[in-house]
């Protein structure tokens, strides 16, 4: 009973802070997407776009004030202060979110080479690595002896910087790339981050009984923020949308989802933990990349077909999933609330692995699986009837 109580605190926090993000980032919107429109940012439409007609983006700057309105909020609060005080991966968070998002902004205005943004996203990834958000140590499942299953790799620093770096440009192109629909990339932020934050919160109770260790409030403190910010976007950015968040928003997003990873997988003692308790650990990393599975194979998927071609992996075409599930006969809606519907089954089905029975879970999401394959089909299957028919 008193772990419970311990809890409640906390919790309600975490809301909290969800809430402001949410309000902050739908208030100040709408005046963003004015001062966009006075100093040109504007997405004319082109030959691989889906809307016809100019429209705003910048947005990323209003997720981004939301962002940091729920972080100053945290800092003020009884139980989420200590995160500061115990961890500076709030603060490296939020001071290279602040930094990728300046540079989408100048892309949004004056449209940045390719080379340009990537040197910007490894420099945010060095930001990140400054304040100690960087991977120390990883568990693999290979390399055991005796009764033990796995083994742990022990990273040095320049080990560690490397996979942070690559982590984090992956995840911020990884979003980048699946912003071409309304509320697409805005809606797999919030159901990536509400996972992280969902398995963070148990993984506080699982691993350390209560939320005694103000240390480990930061992934989930992170996490909360960026699914109340996402949240607070999506009335302005569903179809049709009235802002795009741009480069802004999107690289900003994978920015912080790949830090809550990190804080909250990156650095643990993996030698402390048995194979089960390890593997535990580095779910918010299954999470992300479960909820990400879609865009980062879309991603590679893109690459490849750039490179076969001749062409730069950064060149643009119409052939990313989105493209395919509009070309099949979906509309823009239901092709984003049917990538949603994937994401959702992936990323929570990676989390109720770690909270019910493993065989029950399964079995749902495959059934999930199979739903989402069906639906996606649809349109294709109804066109074969009436040509047959």
């Amino acid at each position: 009973m008193p772990a419970v109580q311990g809890l409640l605190l906390p919790i309600r926090e975490f809301l909290l802070v969800a809430l402001t993000a949410a309000a902050v980032t739908y208030l100040l919107t709408g005046l963003v997407r004015k001062i966009a429109i006075r100093i040109g940012a504007i997405a004319n439409p082109r030959a691989r776009d889906v809307h016809v007609t100019p429209i705003p983006r910048m947005g990323g700057v209003g997720i981004y004030f939301g962002l940091a309105a729920a972080m100053g909020l945290a800092h003020q609060l009884p139980a989420l202060g200590h995160a500061f005080d115990a961890s500076l991966d709030s603060v490296g968070v939020l001071i290279a979110a602040g930094v990728i998002s300046l540079i989408g902004v100048l892309d949004d205005r004056f449209e940045l080479d390719a080379w340009t943004k990537l040197a910007g996203q490894v420099m945010c990834a060095g930001i990140l690595i400054i304040f100690g958000v960087q991977w120390v140590s990883f568990w693999v499942p290979w390399g055991g002896g005796g009764d033990s299953f796995g083994s742990v790799l022990v990273l040095d620093k320049n080990q560690g910087a490397l996979l942070t770096v690559v982590m984090v440009v992956l995840m911020v192109n990884a979003v980048n790339f699946v912003d071409g629909l309304d509320g697409l990339a805005g809606g797999l932020g919030f159901i990536a981050a509400a996972a992280t934050c969902t398995f963070s919160l148990n993984l506080l109770v699982t691993t350390g009984g209560s939320f005694v260790d103000a240390g480990t409030y930061a992934p989930a403190l992170i996490a909360a923020a960026l699914a109340g910010a996402c949240l607070g976007f999506l009335p302005y950015n569903f179809q049709p949308a009235k802002i795009f968040m741009g480069d802004s928003g999107s690289m900003m997003i994978g920015l912080v989802l790949a830090g809550a990873t990190i804080s909250a997988s990156g650095r643990v003692n993996y030698l402390r933990y048995t194979a089960s308790d390890a593997l535990a650990l580095l779910s918010p990393l299954v999470v992300v990349v479960a909820v990400l599975f879609i865009p980062v194979l879309d991603l590679v998927l893109a690459v490849i077909r750039r490179t076969r071609r001749g062409e730069s992996p950064f060149a643009a075409d119409k052939m990313h999933l989105h493209h395919r599930l509009l070309e099949i006969g979906h509309s823009q809606r239901r092709a984003v609330l049917l990538i949603y519907f994937w994401a959702g089954i992936l990323a929570f089905g990676a989390v109720s692995v770690t909270l019910f029975d493993s065989a029950v879970v399964f079995w749902v999401i495959g059934a999930g699986l199979v739903v989402a394959v069906l639906v996606s089909l649809v349109p294709r299957l109804r066109a074969r009837h009436h040509r047959g028919g």
